[in-house]
């Protein structure tokens, strides 16, 4: 009790009282989530109107590379033939370049002296992200715009035996970035390597490691604009796009901030990963004379994915934040569902275990019937079919998933079923077992819009999550790409779209899966 004595000299109002409670007090609900702004880098081409429209259109962004895309400048020619002669697989869907609408334009985010620290990935996300605040509206100049800061401090005085206590809060608005990418810049350590290697270390840009971090895209954009909430990058290989922007949405949801900007960049047509990918036997080689046949997911005549590059972004809201400004509302993101195969490194479960357990929790999470979707946007990579069939036996619990939707309780069939090893096929699978009927009813529309795209790894889940945003806004479910020959696990009305549909999309999912084992899944509803 004397330790509390000197409690006397303070004014009633400034002490601490002590208090309990055998009730914790009441969650406050998550904020909703909007999506207001979109901004893409493509191999369709720069920027969203040119991408979306070729996309629907059905045209294709992949083309045959040269040596001179390796990105071996300071190779001697002979190196960089061999180097060319040697990659199984010649196409790669690649960011057109130029000054003209619709190309991306070098000279004004990537070749000026103060770019030297931005390397191709980040000068994407930069490009993307500045088309996707325009298209929001949202260019805050204001310092109040620009941060939040939250905090407390405590005098303590001791003058004349009495004391001052003090709490002091302030909150501002901010804003956050979250932008990933899946490798980065493989070309400048090449050419880092290159120096080391030929004892010319001396000539190594300071400016190396800057350009190599993949934090660095978000960095970038968070300096450029000044935005000073939360600066995020997930790194999760082919679903680091989705994930980035599912856990933007958690920040504004759970209050700290209510703003950002989120997606995901990537720049790998160069040698080294061209070569490793084609090392995997990842790559598809059996198309070189004919690019625009190269991606062909979900059909029989697939035989690898497309390597590719971009980046897409989207600028993220508060709902109410939103509404006050007036400003233009894409669609809202109500489900994010993220789940690992534990499997393998590279390749999918079998079944689909992992992308099965992403959808199902996008859904519980959304509130949303499974028969409440309209349309897929599938991650379909055009992966090869395997040379072996197996039984296909998901989390079996008496051959059910069990999820919540609301108050609901709805079961969920897994198939068993003979299926070929493949990632297009596993999520076929996948799809079938969380949509069952719905699936093969006709009434989910289904589509992997890669065939157009190639496979932009760390950037294609970001790209395809806008892709499904639009189809929403819309009301177009893009097509798929050289499906001459549908995969056998697909029958009756449980088909890819093969041309693009104009429908009314109320909600629609977008599935992103990695390296890894890794899973991400976005879902996006109407908001009108």
């Amino acid at each position: 009790m004397r330790g509390r004595r000197w409690l006397g000299f303070v004014p009633t109002r400034f002490q601490l009282r002590r208090f309990s409670s055998f009730e914790a007090p009441p969650v406050p609900p998550l904020r909703r989530v909007v999506v207001t702004g979109v901004g893409m880098v493509t191999p369709l081409g720069c920027g969203v109107e040119t991408t979306w429209k070729r996309l629907i259109e059905g045209e294709c962004g992949i083309r045959a590379i040269c040596p001179d895309d390796l990105k071996m400048n300071g190779f001697e020619p002979e190196v960089k033939m061999y180097t060319f002669d040697q990659l199984t697989s010649k196409v790669a869907a690649i960011v057109p370049y130029g000054s003209s609408s619709g190309e991306f334009d070098e000279q004004l985010w990537l070749n000026s002296k103060e770019h030297r620290s931005i390397a191709r990935f980040i000068g994407y996300a930069l490009c993307a992200a500045d088309e996707a605040l325009k298209d929001a509206n949202w260019m805050p100049t204001e310092q109040d715009e620009k941060e939040q800061t939250v905090f407390a401090y405590f005098v303590l005085m001791l003058e004349y035996h009495s004391f001052c206590f003090s709490l002091v809060s302030k909150s501002k608005l901010h804003q956050g970035v979250s932008l990933g990418a899946g490798t980065g810049s493989i070309s400048d350590i090449l050419e880092a390597s290159r120096m080391i290697c030929e004892k010319n270390i001396r000539r190594l840009s300071p400016f190396f490691i800057p350009r190599i971090l993949i934090n660095m895209a978000s960095g970038h954009v968070s300096m450029k604009y000044g935005f000073q909430g939360p600066n995020h990058s997930s790194v999760t290989a082919c679903a680091t796009g989705a994930h980035s922007i599912g856990d933007a949405a958690r920040m504004i949801q759970f209050g700290d901030t209510n703003v950002m900007v989120a997606g995901g960049t990537e720049a790998s047509i160069d040698a080294l990963s061209i070569a490793g990918f084609c090392r995997l036997r990842a790559l598809s080689t059996k198309y070189n004379s004919k690019p625009h046949e190269a991606s062909r997911p979900f059909d029989c005549g697939r035989d690898g994915f497309v390597i590719g590059e971009g980046s897409g972004v989207m600028v993220l809201e508060e709902l109410e934040h939103a509404r006050k400004r007036g400003a233009k509302i894409y669609a809202e993101l109500r489900g994010y569902g993220t789940s690992g195969d534990a499997h393998h490194i590279t390749q999918p479960h079998i079944g689909g275990r992992g992308a099965v357990l992403a959808m199902t929790r996008a859904l519980k999470q959304s509130g949303l019937h499974p028969s409440q979707v309209d349309y897929i946007n599938a991650h379909a990579t055009s992966t090869p079919l395997g040379n072996h069939f197996a039984i296909v036996n998901v989390l079996c619990n008496d051959f059910k998933l069990f999820a919540l939707y609301g108050k609901q309780k709805v079961d969920i069939f897994v198939c068993v079923t003979e299926i070929p090893c493949s990632g297009d096929a596993a999520e076929a699978n996948a799809i079938k077992c969380v949509f069952s009927d719905h699936a093969t009813s006709g009434a989910l529309s289904l589509s992997s819009t890669k065939g157009a795209t190639g496979h932009l790894l760390g950037a294609a889940g970001a790209v395809e999550a806008i892709f499904t945003v639009l189809a929403i806004h819309h009301g177009i479910a893009p097509l798929t790409l050289n499906l001459s020959e549908p995969d056998p696990i697909f029958n009756g009305g449980f088909m890819p779209l093969t041309a693009s549909k104009e429908m009314t999309i109320k909600s629609s999912l977008s599935n992103s899966f990695g390296f890894g084992g890794t899973n991400s899944c976005l879902l996006f509803t109407s908001t009108n």
